[in-house]
């Protein structure tokens, strides 16, 4: 992985650089970001020009042996450890070792990948994610090998948080007593999951949300779409590289979900029902994957009403077409009734996700908002 692949933080890049140029490397570190910021690719861009043998004043040369192994995620001196559960092939005791192929494969597809994305390639169902005692015995025993070409062993933890008590506690000792030249490189989502005295045995190195403009340069370039259309949907991205490839992976579909949405909402205003079993026999029909976008967008929809129907209109994330129908639409999601349509649609997602029966789930959400947008907004006297 080299940095320039890496989109924006060019701070951190440099500051990365100049901490391995003048040989101030600490033995632990903690890659902190939200999910699609970028901070495994980070810590893969940062020993990739450790380990270069040409190294050049911004990047790694990229075509050295050592470069070649790394950006296929085959050195012999990297090791990878990251959430697992049991699935049909894997059936008692995973460790990472067990799906490392696939995550490998799966990192080089797609560098920002999400722990959710990862679990749906594992194919681990609906299982809880973890790093058990099991996989911290692995990590004792891979480290207590030699380095084969490399200036130092490295250590790579993602979502070091899914560790359970027993593994955690392990990595501590670790951490307290590292072997010599040898690397713990932690990519966390949440600082808040892991434990305090592992946070205060790391150096960490925070990587925020990828700033927008960047974004919107990334989508033009990457994607050869025109300024206004990567300007909406990195508006939309929150920061994340992977929110964004997502909607733009959804962009044929958001003409869709705006007709859908306005149609629920326009037949649910007017109790309207058999107009709203009918758009309940067509989002029936989609799919579930389709199913999980449109409750995301009208989630995002909803939350643009308030933005706009309580003056914060100036940092929206909405695209053109939405405004147009939101100018009339926000007035009717308020105080009164926002939290109520919120959690409405949380829940259908959560039933959706977890493989509920879609036709009683949308007519559900649909019933409902006949009440919910007939809320009056309280007068302040």
């Amino acid at each position: 992985m080299l940095f320039k692949d890496i989109v924006g933080h060019q701070v951190i890049k440099q500051k990365l650089i100049a901490i391995i140029n003048s040989e101030r490397i600490s033995h632990a570190q903690l890659f902190l970001g939200k999910e699609g910021s970028g901070n495994l690719a980070m810590a893969l861009a940062y020993v990739q020009y450790l380990y270069c043998l040409n190294k050049t004043e911004n990047d790694a040369c990229g075509t050295c042996s050592s470069c070649v192994k790394v950006s296929k995620l085959v050195h012999p001196d990297i090791h990878f450890v990251f959430p697992v559960a049991t699935n049909e092939k894997v059936k008692k005791d995973p460790v990472s070792n067990n799906f490392i192929e696939s995550w490998r494969a799966s990192f080089l597809e797609n560098p920002y990948m999400s722990l959710e994305e990862w679990q749906e390639i594992a194919e681990t169902g609906n299982k809880q994610l973890l790093i058990s005692s099991k996989e911290s015995a692995e990590i004792l025993k891979t480290l207590s090998l030699k380095t084969y070409e490399a200036p130092y062993k490295t250590m790579i933890i993602w979502y070091p948080e899914k560790m359970n008590a027993a593994s955690a506690n392990k990595l501590l000792k670790i951490l307290e007593e590292p072997p010599q030249k040898t690397l713990f490189l932690l990519v966390a989502a949440d600082v808040e999951e892991l434990l305090p005295t592992i946070i205060s045995r790391v150096q960490i190195l925070k990587i925020n949300a990828v700033d927008e403009n960047e974004l919107t340069q990334y989508a033009m370039e990457k994607y050869q779409i025109d300024a206004q259309k990567a300007k909406d949907i990195a508006l939309m991205a929150n920061g994340s590289v992977n929110e964004l490839k997502q909607l733009l992976n959804q962009m044929d579909n958001s003409t869709y979900f705006r007709e859908m949405f306005i149609q629920m909402m326009r037949s649910a205003f007017v109790a309207n029902v058999p107009g709203l079993i009918d758009w309940t026999d067509e989002m029936a029909k989609i799919g579930r994957e389709k199913q999980k976008q449109f409750l995301n967008y009208a989630l995002h929809l909803v939350r643009e009403s308030l933005m706009m129907n309580y003056g914060s209109n100036a940092v929206g994330k909405k695209t053109s077409q939405e405004a147009q129908f939101l100018d009339k639409f926000a007035p009717f999601v308020h105080g009164a009734n926002c939290l109520d349509i919120i959690a409405l649609f949380d829940e259908a997602a959560y039933h959706i996700e977890r493989n509920g029966n879609p036709k009683p789930i949308f007519l559900d959400v649909a019933l409902k908002l006949t009440k919910l947008l007939r809320v009056k907004q309280p007068v302040l006297e």
